[in-house]
């Protein structure tokens, strides 16, 4: 979860790294260093954002052409300038910065105690950094062999950058379940844990793939194994610009993330359905179709709000494909010995397609003989290669913390898997087609509910204050309360709860009073009646309901206190569009009350540690 840049070449690495790691302060901002080497290793780190990190180096301008940095959410130890990134070794030989969590370290560090080292902080990061040294004083080693003999008594996850003072004109990266990406650069490279510090200098990138290490030099790159054998790395293509890892005029990024998604809902539909017929067409899926024909039953993997998307999934797979669906927490299934095996189709989702809960449940489902497909934003991201198919998103980079567009595009790629899968399944029924046919409707539909946003805003304010929120849905739109519930308390710290309506009898409702905010989302569709009576039951206990409705509705109108409409839409597709007033309900309410919106306490946007 941590941030990773490193650089070689003959640019000032100092404001390529301070730049960079500003790109990746949503990975972490407890605190951030670099490391230079200009004829010894020079090494400023502070506690805090990347800012203070600035103001502490001020007008010392480090001069260097070769450096690293990094940019810290705490794992081991708390944050402070001690515990800061990065760690030298006992004698100031090496340098390294790490993204991951050494599982053995304390067994490494007894070790390294009784030889004499001296350890400064609390990190297992500093660890690696005195075994590196330790095994380099051994032999007639190079610090490159140091490095590598180390990580194989290392047990854990690590995304690491080293650099040693008796090599000068040398970095060396290493992975192994924490990603590192290379840019490949005319006389220079770039490291980093994702792209965004990478595309204003070049697109040509490499991925490193599970236990590889990259020895970077200015004028060339050598990739081998843990284990010592030269790799041939395959160079991908970054899909970004520029100025979508900028904010645009607007003062957050989960501001702009969420006004983008007409766009970034386009993208995702794009070329993808056949309006003449009222098909989806998902080319990543051609090569698997025969497997999704005959599935038993499909898995959903997820974490978090792509956990979410995938319960809105099940409903619209079973609904259109008319097969069996389970959603997992990634992080339950990894470790509870689940029964999957050949038949079982498992998809994968996530944003980054780097998160490690969710990996390592992909290797799980393949190695029991399961179908495995991602479905991420990131091309080239580590559940992309480790899959057997699958689709993008193409929704974007997304900076903020809290996934928005994230969310709106996984929903619209699940809705064109299910309906491909029907397709294939002979499931597909006029209802299916018309689903399909009204998701091109949705971009411009989901600009109409942004126009709302001054409403939003005025709900907002009178909210603001507020302790708890209560979330309901039901049916498919379930989901969707659960994923309102989720928004807020991340970026709000107001504690809320999302439950299916009609559990709220269930012991829900004996938290309803006048000080409880209620949020429906109550769309016109089967359940709606129903929905109806839930709303009945706040208000005779006085909660204070504000309820996401159809256009035009009247009935719920002169029962909730506030009212948000949306476009009517086909039923399966309702939320794309609950999902967005929701969003603009946290975002305006976390900015009254003086919260971080972009950068929320104790977050990551990149889950890469468990």
């Amino acid at each position: 979860m941590c941030g990773i840049v490193g650089y070689i070449g003959y640019r000032e690495a100092y404001p390529i790294l301070i730049s960079g790691l500003k790109r990746l302060e949503y990975r972490g901002y407890d605190s951030a260093g670099i490391a230079l080497m200009n004829g010894d290793l020079s090494v400023y780190k502070k506690k805090g954002k990347v800012a203070e990190l600035e103001r502490f180096v001020g007008e010392q301008s480090p001069h260097a052409s070769i450096g690293m940095g990094h940019t810290r959410w705490a794992t081991h130890g708390e944050p402070n300038d001690v515990n800061s990134h990065p760690h030298l070794s006992d004698s100031g030989t090496f340098a390294i910065i790490h993204n991951g969590i050494i599982e053995n370290y304390s067994v490494l560090k007894s070790k390294l105690i009784s030889f004499g080292f001296k350890f400064r902080s609390e990190t297992d990061t500093e660890v690696l950094a005195h075994l590196i040294e330790y095994i380099y004083k051994q032999g007639d080693l190079s610090p490159e062999e140091a490095v590598r003999m180390a990580l194989t008594e290392v047990v854990g996850a690590y995304g690491i950058v080293v650099m040693c003072k008796d090599e000068p004109d040398k970095l060396i990266a290493a992975r192994k379940s924490s990603p590192i990406v290379i840019g490949i650069g005319e006389g220079e490279y770039i490291i980093a844990s994702d792209a965004t510090p990478i595309v204003a200098y070049t697109k040509d990138v490499i991925y490193l793939n599970d236990e590889e290490m990259a020895i970077l030099t200015r004028n060339s790159h050598t990739i081998k194994t843990i284990g010592n054998v030269i790799r041939t790395p395959l160079l991908t293509t970054i899909e970004w610009e520029m100025e979508q890892l900028e904010k645009g005029g607007y003062d957050h990024f989960m501001l702009k993330e969420i006004m983008e998604q007409p766009r970034s809902i386009g993208e995702t539909l794009r070329g993808r359905i056949r309006p003449d017929d009222k098909a989806a067409w998902l080319g990543g899926l051609v090569d698997v179709q025969d497997q999704l024909r005959d599935a038993k039953r499909f898995v959903l993997i997820a974490c978090g709000t792509s956990w979410h998307a995938g319960l809105v999934g099940e409903y619209l797979f079973e609904e259109f494909a008319r097969v069996p669906v389970e959603v997992e927490y990634a992080s339950e299934f990894r470790y509870r010995n689940p029964i999957i095996g050949p038949g079982d189709v498992v998809i994968a989702i996530s944003q980054s397609g780097e998160t490690a809960d969710t990996l390592a449940a992909v290797k799980i489902a393949k190695d029991a003989g399961a179908v495995v497909l991602g479905l991420c934003n990131v091309v080239g991201s580590s559940i992309a290669r480790e899959t057997h198919a699958g689709v993008y998103t193409h929704a974007g980079p997304e900076i903020g913390v809290a996934s928005t567009k994230a969310f709106t595009s996984q929903v619209t790629t699940l809705t064109l898997m299910a309906a491909f899968i029907a397709q294939l399944r002979g499931t597909d029924t006029p209802r299916t087609r018309e689903a399909v046919l009204g998701l091109l409707a949705i971009p411009e539909k989901v600009r109409k509910i942004l126009a709302l946003n001054d409403q939003i805003v005025q709900i907002a304010e009178l909210f603001k204050d507020a302790t708890n929120f209560l979330y309901l849905g039901r049916g498919v739109n379930f989901p969707v309360a659960l994923e309102g519930a989720l928004k807020l308390k991340e970026i709000s710290y107001i504690h809320a709860e999302g439950y299916p309506a009609a559990e709220m009898k269930h012991g829900p409702i004996a938290l309803i009073d006048e000080n409880m905010p209620v949020v429906f989302i109550a769309p016109q569709d089967e359940t709606y009646d129903k929905i109806v009576s839930n709303v009945d039951q706040v208000v005779s206990r006085r909660g204070r309901v504000i309820a996401v409705v159809s256009e035009g509705d009247e009935v719920i109108r002169e029962l909730a206190e506030f009212v948000i409409e949306i476009p009517h839409v086909h039923a399966s597709l309702t939320p794309l569009l609950a999902a967005i007033p929701l969003q603009l309900l946290a975002y305006h309410i976390a900015v009254m009350r003086g919260c971080d919106v972009d950068q929320p306490r104790n977050l990551a946007k990149s889950v890469t540690v468990e």
